[in-house]
Formats: structure tokens, C-alpha cells, sequence
């Protein structure tokens, strides 16, 4: 189980008890894979992981719209991000609907033949830069909650995956090999008929902090559950000080969706603001995350559950940053008041 995990040492998924554990026994009912590495590796923060879930859940299970159309947004998210295990559980994910060519296709940086699927996988590209996806909307106005929930759930999954996680999905790297995908993709394909019952995740929020919604989330569950995701990574402020918090924020402000590179100018030097400089990788570019760059930052007092949520936290700044230049644009009207990024 470790071997998968970078920088973390979660404990093995049979020991867990309370919120961990019902996570997992929705997570193998409703998305059919038990004990996904994706959220294993944010157990050790229960606040971060139940409303991880339960943000996915309810916009790419249980939400409205077609699977496939929301499976393509959120490859095309990865696929901007740079996030080579999401692109690939995605692809495996479309081959188990049976798209077999547009799985293949798509993965492989292609655009698909069908009009309205195309524009979805654009859409999703595009999404990384703040106020660049193109309009109109890929999908009907009833389904935008869902389709919405779903790029901004895995904005925030694939920077917590490239950031704490190997890229390879199966042992030995065997995803690489087509076969492989399809026939991985074949034994998802009973849970992709399952239909999830709206709202079920949201009772694992309960007694959690959360602020108001946002308005594009229509009233359905898609609202609290990124309402109380943001709450819970918006903690992990706590953990660097004011000084640093400033200087995370302004860069988010003036972040234009790029993938900077490694230079003084965005990234503070490990050795003066190891914090800050931790945040802003998560946020921008999380494959650059280094054993060095932890180890800058961890103290004896910084357990897993501390670099959890400081991750957690430069990832949501990335995240409420797209998702208010959304509102801004009229996408959806995003919440206000207290915005990380804004």
C-alpha cells in the first residue's frame, strides 16, 4: 500500500474507524474501487477527505447529465494539470462505458470525432485558466452543477495527486499498455451502472464548518459539499503565518492558469519560506513537489494529517482562483464574502 504514496505514510484501510471508514464503504458501493490511493492518501485528515468524497460524488456519480460527457471534463481538467494518474483512471473510467476509441483517442491528446464531446474535453482543458473556458457552456444549464462540481472536484484531486501520489496507477507502470486500460476499464463497468442516490454523502459533513454555498450549485448537494470542502482546506492557513499567507494569496491573485517554472520570482527558496513555498507548489504546479521541499518544511510537530491540509490548502487557493474568475465571467455566481484567491 506505501508504495504508492509519496511524502505520507497512511495507514492501511482495514484499520480505519468512524468518518474514514464510512468513506470507504461509500467509496466501494458508489464508485465501485475500494480503497482508491486518491483518497487513502488524504486519510490521515478526515476533514479534507469526507468532503473530497463527497464533492465527486455528488457531481460526477450522482449528479444529472451523461457519465461519459463528465468523465471527459474531468480528463481534459487533468490533462491540463499535468496529472498523468488522473488522465490515466480516466481513460480506464471511459473504457469502462465501452468507449473504447474515444477513451484511446482522447487520452492521447486527440480531440474526439463526436462535436458535443469535443467541445466537453475543450472545455475541461481550458478550465485551468481562470476565466478561459469557452462559451456557451458544453452542457444543458439543468446539469451545470454536476458538470461544474466535477471540474473543480478534480482541479483539486489531481493537485493532491500529483503532489502526494506516484504517477503510476498499477503496479509495474501496466496501465501503459492499452490492453491493460481496456480490460481494467471492464471490471469498473458493473459500478458505472449503478445510479447513486443523491445527497448520501452529505450526512458524512455533518457537524462540519461550512459557509454558504455557491449559487451555481443551484440548491442541490453539489453546494454544501464544495462549501465544506472549502472550509476544511481553507484551515490549513493555520499553518504558515502572515507574512506567508500574504505573499500565497497575491501569487494566486495574479496566477493566469501557466505552469510556472522554478524560478525565484513565484516560488520562495525552500531554505527561507519552506511553508509558502509548499502552498505554492500545490496550487501550481504539484508534480515539482520534492522529498526536499518537505523535508524543508516538516518539523517534529508535523505529522501527515499537517501536510495533508497545507496541501490541501495552496490546492483549494488553485481551485476558489477558477472558480471565482467562473462567477466573475457569469459560468456561475460564485460565493463571496472571505474568498482565498479573490
Amino acid at each position: 500500500m506505501t508504495s504508492s504514496f509519496l511524502h505520507t505514510e497512511p495507514l492501511p484501510p482495514k484499520s480505519a474507524s468512524g468518518l474514514v471508514a464510512e468513506v470507504y464503504r461509500q467509496l466501494g458501493r458508489d464508485f465501485g474501487i475500494d480503497e482508491p490511493a486518491t483518497f487513502v492518501v488524504l486519510s490521515s485528515a478526515p476533514a479534507i477527505l469526507a468532503p473530497t468524497w463527497a464533492l465527486m460524488r455528488e457531481s460526477l456519480l450522482a449528479g444529472p447529465g451523461d457519465r461519459t460527457g463528465k468523465e471527459l471534463v474531468a480528463l481534459g481538467v487533468s490533462q491540463a494539470n499535468r496529472c498523468p494518474f488522473c488522465v490515466t483512471a480516466h481513460t480506464v473510467l471511459l473504457h469502462a462505458g465501452g468507449d473504447h476509441g474515444l477513451a484511446e483517442r482522447v487520452a492521447g491528446g486527440g480531440t474526439p470525432e463526436d462535436p458535443g464531446q469535443a467541445r466537453l474535453v475543450e472545455w475541461g482543458r481550458r478550465s485551468r485558466t481562470p476565466g478561459g473556458v469557452p462559451e456557451p457552456l458544453p452542457f444543458p444549464r439543468e446539469q451545470a452543477p454536476a458538470y461544474l462540481g466535477t471540474a473543480l472536484s478534480f482541479h483539486f484531486i489531481n493537485r493532491i495527486t500529483s503532489a502526494l501520489l506516484k504517477e503510476t496507477v498499477l503496479p509495474g507502470g501496466a496501465e501503459r499498455f492499452r490492453a491493460v486500460r481496456r480490460l481494467a476499464g471492464r471490471s469498473l463497468a458493473p459500478s458505472l451502472r449503478r445510479e447513486p442516490v443523491p445527497g448520501a454523502s452529505l450526512a458524512l459533513l455533518d457537524g462540519a464548518p461550512a459557509g454558504p454555498p455557491p449559487a451555481w450549485a443551484d440548491g442541490g448537494p453539489v453546494g454544501p459539499a464544495y462549501a465544506a470542502l472549502r472550509e476544511a482546506a481553507l484551515m490549513g492557513a493555520g499553518l504558515l503565518d502572515a507574512d506567508d499567507q500574504h505573499l500565497v494569496r497575491r501569487a494566486l491573485r495574479d496566477w493566469d492558469g501557466g505552469h510556472p517554472s522554478l524560478t525565484r520570482q513565484t516560488f520562495p527558496g525552500r531554505a527561507e519560506r519552506p511553508g509558502a513555498r509548499l502552498a505554492l507548489l500545490a496550487a501550481l504546479a504539484p508534480y515539482r513537489i520534492t522529498a526536499e521541499d518537505v523535508a524543508a518544511w516538516r518539523r517534529p510537530e508535523h505529522s501527515d494529517h499537517c501536510l495533508v491540509h497545507l496541501v490541501a490548502y495552496g490546492a483549494f487557493l488553485a481551485v476558489d482562483r477558477i472558480e471565482s474568475a467562473w462567477g466573475a465571467r457569469g459560468v456561475g455566481v460564485g460565493h463571496r464574502g472571505g474568498g482565498a484567491a479573490t
